[in-house]
């Protein structure tokens, strides 16, 4: 058993970093749009980002059995796919 700091360190915390990668991702994608907008603005790509992201945690957390980590999972998940929804709907 791989262990840091002692924290269990394995594939599925591997996974785990991959998917909470993708939010940083989502983070710099927005930054990266504002700055060329000369405004603060939410593309399309980062809520799909996100809900990449939120899928790969889904998956974590279905292995890693929180009952806590699943409820706010799903919830970000709903909120992410609506936001992608609405925005569509606006076109």
């Amino acid at each position: 058993m791989n262990t840091l700091f002692g924290f269990h360190i394995d594939l599925w915390t591997l996974w785990g970093f991959a998917a909470q990668a993708l939010f940083l991702l989502s983070f710099v994608v927005q930054w990266h749009r504002s700055e060329k907008e000369g405004r603060s603005y939410l593309p399309e790509s980062f809520w799909w980002i996100r809900l990449a992201g939120s899928l790969m945690l889904l998956v974590y957390v279905l292995q890693r059995k929180d009952i806590v980590f699943l409820v706010t999972v799903v919830l970000q998940f709903v909120i992410y796919y609506r936001n992608i929804h609405l925005m569509r709907r606006s076109k």
